[in-house]
Parts: structure tokens; sequence; C-alpha cells
């Protein structure tokens, strides 16, 4: 077993916070009293406690008492406040795994005192196990914390092993930011399918059965995107007039623009969190 009794530190307690949680205890990788969430917001923690049965506290120092494991899982925004807190309280923590987007490994590492570091990425569909997180790990990372590593991205869905971490900023643009992306296009589709008549409630299950099963149809075919959507376009049909005007309007190229702009903000990220103690 991965886990043999250790006990993590989950600084932040929002949507992948949560997910974390869950998909441990879901797994049944730890026991509720095995962690113990750190948030600024005593109602949020009451709520989560109440919910899954974990210890809370709102000082992260505390959190941190015990732990083996530390997750850092708050907001880039935050944690120019947060690494200075915690830095001489877990130079010796076995593992400290980060989900912040756009903070390198070094900076953490330079600010915790502590090289023990694994970087990932997830996305939200973790909340449901159906993520997928790139990872990488710092060479002071020994082999079996980054089995324990594996294990607990592994409760959130997939996992993609990276040996170099500016990938991790990639993934944040295409991955992490990507549900976002996902959600928009369904919300356009119910709009249209509104514009045309039908209900919303039946035109937000048409969508999203839609996208569902070509999601499902994709991977189970194994065909690239390509020769998918060229089964569906008959010559001079519907399909290929609505593909005309998406074409048209630069629907591509505006989504390209949007991950590439994920991207760079990914890594100014990383730039603006002043880490000093």
């Amino acid at each position: 077993m991965a886990f043999n009794g250790e006990r993590i530190a989950l600084i932040g307690a929002g949507v992948m916070g949560e997910a974390i949680i869950k998909g441990l205890l879901h797994q049944e990788l730890l026991r509720p009293r095995q962690i113990t969430a750190a948030d600024p917001r005593e109602e949020r923690l009451k709520e989560l406690q109440a919910r899954y049965g974990i210890d809370i506290s709102t000082d992260n120092v505390a959190a941190t008492r015990n732990a083996d494991i530390l997750v850092l899982a708050t907001k880039p925004q935050v944690m120019g406040k947060v690494l200075p807190e915690l830095c001489g309280h877990v130079e010796d923590m076995p593992l400290i795994v980060s989900i912040i987007a756009g903070l390198p490994l070094g900076a953490i590492a330079e600010s915790l005192r502590n090289k023990r570091l694994v970087r990932s990425m997830p996305n939200t569909p973790a909340q449901i196990g159906a993520g997928i997180t790139v990872w990488t790990a710092g060479a002071a990372v020994q082999p079996a914390q980054r089995r324990q590593a594996e294990m607990l991205l592994g409760a959130l869905g997939a996992h993609i092993y990276v040996d170099d971490e500016s990938y991790l900023d990639m993934a944040t643009a295409l991955s992490g930011s990507g549900p976002a992306y996902v959600f928009m296009f369904m919300e356009a589709m119910i709009d249209a399918g509104v514009h045309m008549g039908f209900a919303r409630r039946d035109a937000e299950a048409l969508v999203t059965q839609t996208l569902l099963g070509s999601v499902q149809y994709a991977l189970q075919s194994g065909l690239h995107p390509a020769q998918l959507r060229n089964q569906v376009t008959s010559p001079g049909g519907t399909t290929a007039a609505a593909l005309h005007e998406m074409e048209k309007g630069g629907l591509r190229t505006v989504l390209s623009e949007g991950v590439w702009a994920a991207y760079r903000r990914a890594q100014a990220l990383g730039t603006k969190v002043d880490q000093r103690p």
C-alpha cells in the first residue's frame, strides 16, 4: 500500500481541495481522520467536516503539525502569503504536492526550504473521479513518496507523468482550463437551440448527450477527430454548412489563441508571486 497511516495536510479547501478529499476517501486510500483541511473560511471548513468527517483548521501551520504529506491547493494569488507563513515549519515534510497554477518547483523549494516536491495540474472533472492530471516530481522525491503522489493524483482520475516541468504550464492552459472552454461551447450550443425554439431543458439534454456520446465514441473508435468529423459531414449538407460558418468565423483560431493566452498567463503567475519569507 502506498499509504500506511500517513496524515495529509491540505492547504486550501476550495473545489479542487474537496475533489482531493473526496477522491482519497472514495478510493479508501485514507480514513477521514488522516486528513486535515486548512482554510481561512471557517464556514467552508465546517461544511467539509460535516460532509466527510475530516479534521479542520483555520491555521495553516497548525494543520501541518504531525502531517506526513502537505498538499498546496490554494489560488496562486494567495501563495505570497501562504508560503512565507509555512516557511520554517515544513522543512522535514517527506512530501509536498502542489496543484498551484504557474508556480514552479524551484520557487516552492526556495520558499519552504524543502525539495521533496511534486508539481501537478489536475482539472475540475476530478470532482467525479474523471479528471486528468499532468505531474512531475523533483529529483529529491524518494520512490516511496513518488508512489504516494501517484496514488493521490490517481484518485482524481487519469494522470500523465512528465520529466520536463515546462509541460505543467502547457497542461494548465490545455486541460486545467479546458473544462471552461467546453462549458462555454455547451452554453453557446444550448442558446442556439433555445433561439431556434427548443425548451431550454430539451436543448440542454440534446447538447449534453451529444457531447458525452461524441467523446465516448471518439475514445472507443480510436480515430482521429478529423476522420470522425468527416463521418458526419456530407457534401453540401447541413453539417458542411455549419462548419463553413464556424471556419469563416475563425473558431479554430479563436480556440487556439485562447489556449495560448491561458499558457502565457500561467507563465506570468509564477513570476508575480512573492514567495520570500
